[in-house]
């Protein structure tokens, strides 16, 4: 257990980050949710419109430092290839 009044307030602030960057990453989740659904469905122009959604979510992401770059990067270009071999 934290000793100091310093560790003490870390360990508190530690705790109100934790909700936001869960939050923020359940949202990006949601959206990329929408992505694979639309591309499930075949339908290539509703699947292109979540991407284009989902673009600027996933790049935030890695802004804010919730994800990779590298994996927003890899995620965009699998989507973007499953998107691109609809009919």
């Amino acid at each position: 257990m934290a000793n100091t009044a310093s560790a003490r307030k870390r360990i508190r602030q530690a705790a109100r980050r934790t909700l936001v960057n869960h939050s923020r990453l359940s949202r990006i989740r949601t959206f990329v949710k929408k992505v694979e659904a639309a591309i499930e469905t075949g339908k290539k122009s509703e699947a292109e419109a979540a991407l284009k959604a989902a673009m600027p979510e996933l790049h935030r992401g890695a802004a804010k430092g919730y994800l990779h770059k590298n994996t927003t990067a890899r995620k965009l270009s699998r989507l973007a290839v499953r998107i691109n071999s609809l009919a």
